[in-house]
């Protein structure tokens, strides 16, 4: 479920792609889009065997979105921490801004609860819980309307005794959502553990209420197999594991695309790829090497972007693991504007599915798309296969309401919209290659989503890349990558001990405590024991630095050392080998996945059309110049197109820029 667009891909015994289908959001009420596309698609709710779903509740929520209300949530932490929820971090959003707001606290001040015991560090019992203390709180948090209560002692990632009991005490006697720390991010740095905490229990009424919906829905059309929704690091819960970990799935709908991104690259025998996905109303871009995404740990939900970097401090910090995408207001209906010097701007507001771009018919403001159409892109009168009517000369009229006030022709309008809206999506892709060390010319583009195929071409050339793979259903791209995502659970236990201070021994045994907790929670889900594997890494740093990296593991403690040194010169240019490495964190992560995989069948299949080939006049270079379309149902494998030449297809149309060949891969990638 996108902002624009709601895909849904079904695949049959033979695991290839039977079809596709997409229909508006329903931004108001989502789970119907969901209902309704699942309802065109399916003909039989017996014969479906396996159904995931990525969502976009979870951010939509704490956007504010109207109609979904974050739940009240009330705050019991250890005396004298009341305000850490407040006091966060020294990041300012905007350093030189005297008057700039921080985000608003999900938890009210009158709304924060203090109860006095004490842990230190290690896990050691200073101060018991008062638990007396409990009981005039419960009587408050019923007397306020509260639905959800996020308890934070301090230290508790070492020692949970007294959460889990406090936890208890409010459950049974209030009756509401309860969500402890030391369950939901059991780490040190108490600010980012409440935040993540109360970003959780502020979520857990509205994602509870929506997956318990839908999955009573989906039984109602008759489907039996079990609900399977991803999660932001792109692994796949049931629904009830993703309903008790709801800002797990704050990220859940772009990982899928990176997810579907990192098995075409597998299939393929790509080994460094950049996934870049263009929908109605945000680009996306991620990097992929030997065929894995790469990971981040914390992200700030509902936080600010600029030129695709997250603005520290804008949001509120979620510690859990996610699928690392830089991502910028640019899709096909992003909104063209005129700022107050008399410049073409464009976004960050976006027209989204309602009312759309000017060539749906509900509006007059300007988009990507609109540009397109006038730049000949896009087809004039249609698109998803002749099912979507749009209008050419509405696109026209808005353009041309900008061209007036620049004093330009509604064409070059056009044309100056795609470049400023492919400038902002190649800052986007350098966040994820240049700034990171990274030379983007060694990497393949992997292009998808609605309008990714037709901005491929001139984003690649301004990275200096000379590949570009299109998959086959490139617009419902993302949503195959659910049928590529494998089930998975992360158990993580603090270490913050040097390589120095710790014993192999030591290490073999905390593993295999975090093995057995993934493995039970992966069984829980009906998986089969045999079936999964696990991977340990590491969260390291020198000692005294503020953030880490993933190291993997090794037998030998002193490899571990050596491979952070390795990845931290990699990543920052430098490594300190004289300096003390530090193992903050000691993560497992349980996988199995759920059969063969649909990337593994990705064989060609008869086409339903024969060769089909027309003409359009499209803009290049300040002219209009006949270009050949092509139907890509039609496309053979090994068949070759050079550009200039158009591609359409059902779900998006691919443009093959002058200078730019074409060849169709086994499968069906372009």
């Amino acid at each position: 479920m996108g902002g624009t667009f709601t895909d849904v891909v079904l695949v049959d015994d033979e695991l290839a792609v039977a079809r596709t289908l997409k229909v508006p959001t329903t931004t108001q009420e989502p789970q119907r889009a969901v209902r309704d596309a699942l309802g065109a698609t399916v003909d039989d709710g017996a014969s479906v065997s396996w159904l995931a779903h990525a969502t976009t509740i979870a951010t939509n929520a704490l956007l504010g979105q109207a109609g979904l209300d974050l739940a009240r949530v009330a705050i019991v932490t250890t005396h004298g921490f009341r305000d850490v929820i407040e006091i966060a971090r020294q990041n300012r959003p905007a350093i030189y801004d005297l008057f700039v707001e921080r985000p608003r606290p999900l938890v009210a001040r009158d709304d924060r609860f203090t109860v006095r015991e004490r842990m230190d560090y290690l896990g050691n019992v200073i101060e018991p819980l008062d638990e007396e203390a409990l009981g005039p709180l419960c009587h408050a948090i019923s007397q306020r309307g509260i639905e959800a209560v996020a308890v934070c002692f301090l230290h508790a990632y070492a020692n949970d005794a007294h959460e889990r009991r406090a936890a208890e005490y409010i459950a049974a006697r209030c009756g509401v959502y309860v969500v402890c720390s030391s369950a939901v991010d059991p780490e040190y740095r108490e600010y980012e553990r409440f935040s993540t905490t109360v970003v959780t229990a502020a979520l857990a009424p509205i994602v509870s209420a929506y997956l318990t919906g839908l999955d009573a829905a989906v039984r109602n059309m008759g489907i039996s197999a079990p609900l399977y929704v991803m999660r932001s690091d792109g692994g796949l819960s049931d629904v009830r594991a993703a309903a008790a970990r709801p800002a797990a799935l704050i990220e859940s709908g772009p990982a899928s695309g990176v997810i579907a991104a990192a098995a075409l690259a597998r299939d393929l025998g790509i080994a460094r790829a950049l996934s870049f996905d263009m929908g109605g109303t945000t680009a996306k871009a991620g990097s992929i090497v030997d065929g894995t995404p790469e990971i981040a740990n914390e992200y700030e939900a509902a936080g600010a972007t600029h030129s695709g970097r997250a603005v520290r401090g804008s949001g509120y910090p979620v510690r859990y693991p996610f699928v690392d995408l830089s991502e910028v207001s640019a899709g096909g209906g992003t909104i063209a504007w005129i700022d107050d010097a008399g410049s073409l701007r464009l976004g960050p507001r976006s027209a989204g599915a309602d009312p759309g771009p000017a060539c749906y018919g509900r509006s007059d403001r300007a988009t990507v798309t609109d540009a397109n159409v006038v730049l000949g892109r896009l087809h004039q009168t249609h698109l998803l296969g002749g099912t979507f009517p749009i209008d050419a000369r509405r696109s026209r009229e808005a353009v041309a309401a900008l061209a007036t006030q620049l004093d330009l022709t509604v064409e070059e309008t056009a044309a100056g919209i795609v470049r400023i809206v492919d400038a902002q999506m190649a800052k986007a892709m350098r966040i994820v290659t240049v700034e990171r060390g990274v030379d983007a010319r060694g990497f393949s583009l992997v292009a998808f989503g609605g309008n990714g195929p037709l901005h491929a071409c001139q984003l690649a050339s301004e990275l200096n890349v000379t590949q570009i793979v299109v998959p086959p259903q490139a617009g419902t791209f993302s949503a195959q990558g659910l049928l590529d995502a494998e089930l998975s659970a992360t158990a993580l236990a603090p270490l913050l001990r040097a390589t120095d201070d710790v014993a192999a021994s030591d290490l073999e045994a905390l593993f295999a405590s975090l093995e057995r907790r993934g493995r039970d929670a992966l069984v829980a889900q009906g998986v089969q024991a045999r079936t999964i594997r696990f991977r340990r890494t590491y969260d390291a740093r020198y000692r005294g630095q503020s953030f880490e990296l993933h190291v993997e593991h090794a037998s030998d403690v002193q490899e571990i050392a050596r491979r952070f040194h390795a990845l931290h010169r990699t990543r920052y240019g430098y490594a300190a080998d004289e300096e003390v490495v530090e193992l903050v964190n000691a993560r497992s992560t349980a996988t199995a996945a759920r059969g063969a995989r649909v990337g593994e069948h990705r064989a060609d299949r008869a086409r339903k059309r024969a060769r089909s080939t027309s003409s359009r006049n499209v803009w290049i270079d300040g002219c209009f110049v006949p270009v050949t379309i092509v139907e890509r149902d039609g496309l053979r494998r090994d068949e070759r197109l050079e550009g200039p030449a158009i591609v359409e297809a059902y779900d998006c149309t691919a443009y093959v820029a002058p200078g730019w060949r074409g060849r169709v891969l086994a499968g069906g990638a372009l």
